[in-house]
Order: structure tokens, then sequence, then C-alpha cells
């Protein structure tokens, strides 16, 4: 990324001494990790709308925003709310990328600490197991009041 910042005539980044772009570079990891994932699977939803369905509002003189608003749209609610629940799910529970990058410490000042690390660093490594349980109930209540938001704002739609 250095190198495309020089091209343009931007000095380099010290991408893991700032805590703003530590989380600027986790956060990109993992929406490249979750981008590839819910296109396979929007894809998949909108081969299961029947053709008919815009076949008649073509005839009936629906325009395309019409069309994308009344039928694709609500035939996609249920694709929608499993990959916001699944999406909320996955980045609450990030590990791999904070731990890989910036070891057990979370970088400057803790900045690319998750929640899923911290339960980590409690558990197994100042072996705070019935603390990092705790935790990882806490996760369990937030994913859960989340899920449940996620759920009632698409059935609301």
């Amino acid at each position: 990324m250095n190198y495309l910042l020089s091209l343009v005539g931007i000095g380099s980044l010290e991408w893991m001494n700032s805590s703003f772009l530590i989380k600027v570079v986790i956060a990109s990891m993992v929406v490249w990790r979750f981008v590839g994932y819910n296109a396979i699977i929007y894809l998949a939803g909108l081969q299961s709308i029947p053709k008919t369905l815009y076949e008649a509002a073509i005839i009936d003189g629906a325009n395309k925003i019409q069309i994308f608003f009344r039928i694709t749209i609500p035939m996609l609610r249920p694709i929608i709310l499993f990959t916001v629940i699944m999406t909320t799910i996955g980045s609450m529970q990030i590990f791999t990328e904070p731990q890989i990058l910036l070891g057990n410490s979370g970088g400057v000042g803790g900045a690319g600490m998750t929640m899923t690390l911290y339960m980590y660093n409690e558990g197994f490594l100042n072996q705070q197991f019935g603390y990092a349980s705790a935790v990882s109930w806490a996760m369990f209540i937030i994913i859960a009041v989340f899920s449940l938001i996620n759920w009632k704002l698409v059935q609301k739609a």
C-alpha cells in the first residue's frame, strides 16, 4: 500500500504505529474476508427469484427502480437477514487478523484489541479462566442482542 501511495506522491505511512491506521488495516482485512462470502450468498439469492415476477412487473409498467424496491429487495429479505446476522457475528469474533498482525498486545495502546483477543489473553496468557469465561458470556449476550435487533429491523421493513 505504501508503494501505491508513493506513486501518488504521498509518503509512506507507519500502519502499525498508529492506533487509527491499525483499525483501518484490520477493518480492511475483515471487509475483504466477508465481501466474497456475502457476494456468493446474494448471487444465489438473486438467482432464486423467479423471472416471471420481473416479466409481470414489466408488463404492468413498472420501471427498474420500482422492480428493485418492490420485487428484488422483498424477495431477498431472508438473505439480507442471514448475511447481516452472520457478518455481525463474524465481525464480533475477530481474532486471527489482530493476533497475527499485532501479537497478543493488540498493537499501540491496544488499538487492535478485540473482544475475542482480549478473552484469549485473559484465559490463556493470564490464566484467568473464570474471567475469560465471563467475557465469552458477555460476548454471547452482545451478539444475541445485535442479532435480535437486526432480525427486528429486517422484519419491520
